[in-house]
């Protein structure tokens, strides 16, 4: 008999978890571990670290995307007809000197949508930064994107002094 395996995501105890059973022809094996975070947690944990950066509100502000919520389908008429995109970035950062910078987050080893592999080559195309965050904990989410807004906004910085000499 060959061995058969589901997986199932739930909530224990108020906690997300995964399940995994087996079914071999030695038995039925059970697993429970934590499920890793929806992307909308990781986004939510970057947005609140971003916003703790004393440079926020000074040199960079920001706007995120829902575009993978579940929409009926009046919602989704809504959205398209008022410019929603399938797969714009998750975040929009927009830096002092009129630069948009665009974050957009997957889960561990999760793949971009083949419309986000189209629209963001077509916003790099147009000559924006489009960085892929690829994270497995909303700590992780959050460290990766305040280390990149760093870099974002020292290139900034630097590009002022060197124009200003």
């Amino acid at each position: 008999m060959a061995s058969k395996t589901s997986t199932q995501t739930t909530r224990m105890s108020g906690r997300r978890v995964r399940i995994v059973t087996r079914v071999s022809s030695t038995g039925t094996k059970v697993t429970v571990t934590d499920a890793p975070p929806e992307e909308w947690e990781l986004q939510a944990a970057q947005v609140r670290a971003l916003r703790a950066m004393p440079e926020y509100g000074k040199e960079f502000l920001l706007a995120g995307d829902m575009n993978a919520e579940r929409r009926g389908p009046k919602a989704r008429f809504k959205a398209v007809a008022t410019g929603m995109t399938a797969g714009e970035p998750d975040l929009r950062i927009y830096v002092t000197g009129g630069r948009l910078l665009l974050i957009e987050n997957k889960v561990g080893k999760g793949r971009l949508t083949p419309e986000q592999v189209k629209r963001h080559e077509d916003l790099r195309r147009l000559g924006f930064t489009v960085e892929v965050l690829r994270a497995v904990s909303t700590t992780d989410a959050a460290s990766q994107a305040v280390a990149l807004v760093r870099v974002w906004l020292s290139t900034v910085t630097g590009e002022k002094l060197a124009s200003a000499a």
